[in-house]
């Protein structure tokens, strides 16, 4: 199994000018623990549930170059885009660069969005849910297209909300065949249907019930439209406290995701800022997680 982690929260001691510090010091004790993923939310404002709307956060894909910097292995990515926060093109030049700069280790991660009070405070335009799935897959479909591309013979795309004339993508990516794409949701007519016909991952939030019944709806609309079920990358989030649960529980939490099928936990850790969290995630814990088998399902 493998494990990713979320950074959700800006909100660390020592104010503004100690995030970029201490980001760089959570990358880099990360990805040394062996933590296989790194990755941050797609929020201007912050969240409810994490914090006050007021507290700091960071641009996504800027944050992502920055840890792509102070890490050498771990995968990076959005949990997940807001596709109506940039074109298309944009989602796919912004992938290509992260995955180019860190050496082919970047995700898309992408969805249809949920945030309306951020996106009219900050003035993006926020169409009905229908409307933004429609703009979702034009925009996997316009992604695919740049980086199955060749120079000099890009095709043009003549969507219903996209137009473009000319999909060049230069440089392309150096991951094969594309940098992997991870929707996130678990809608079943619509979201599932999207990650069967485009996507490489998906990240379907619940415990195992609920995961065994997306996963065996994934599995119906994979049939649907011929793609082999054991191609999509089954990641599910988490949150983990080393105050209140031990090592041996955190283990067994994941064995139990594990044999209903999760593939990859991306959690997030109470006191991330502090690096002993990281360590002693690292040392106790990720061992045994790295060991244990997703079942086959």
């Amino acid at each position: 199994m493998k494990i990713g982690l979320q950074v959700p929260s800006f909100t660390w001691p020592g104010g503004d000018a100690a995030i970029g510090p201490t980001l760089a010091r959570i990358a880099e004790t990360a990805d040394a623990a062996g933590f296989d993923s790194l990755w941050v939310m797609d929020h201007f404002y912050q969240i409810r549930g994490v914090g006050k709307v007021e507290e700091p956060m960071l641009e996504g894909w800027t944050a992502l170059g920055y840890m792509a910097a102070h890490s050498k292995k771990a995968t990076l990515g959005l949990m997940v885009g807001g596709v109506h926060y940039r074109l298309p093109g944009l989602w796919a030049k912004a992938a290509t660069t992260l995955d180019v700069l860190s050496g082919g280790r970047a995700y898309l991660g992408i969805g249809a969005a949920w945030n309306e009070e951020e996106s009219l405070g900050l003035g993006f335009p926020m169409p009905p849910l229908g409307v933004r799935f429609e703009m979702l897959e034009e925009t996997l479909q316009i992604c695919h297209r740049m980086w199955q591309g060749v120079r000099g013979s890009e095709a043009a795309f003549d969507g219903r909300h996209y137009h473009a004339t000319r999909l060049l993508n230069s440089p392309q990516a150096l991951s094969k065949p594309h940098p992997r794409i991870l929707i996130g949701g678990g809608g079943e007519q619509k979201t599932l249907r999207l990650v069967a016909q485009y996507a490489d991952a998906c990240n379907i939030f619940g415990g195992p019930d609920q995961l065994t019944h997306k996963f065996s709806v994934l599995r119906e609309r994979c049939a649907e439209v011929g793609r082999p079920f054991e191609e999509i990358e089954r990641t599910n989030l988490q949150s983990v406290d080393l105050r209140s649960e031990t090592p041996a529980q955190i283990v067994d939490r994941f064995a139990t995701l594990a044999e209903v099928g999760v593939q990859h936990v991306i959690l997030n850790m109470a006191g991330v800022s502090d690096p002993s969290n990281i360590e002693t995630f690292g040392r106790e814990i990720l061992p045994k997680v790295h060991a244990l088998e997703p079942r086959a399902i």
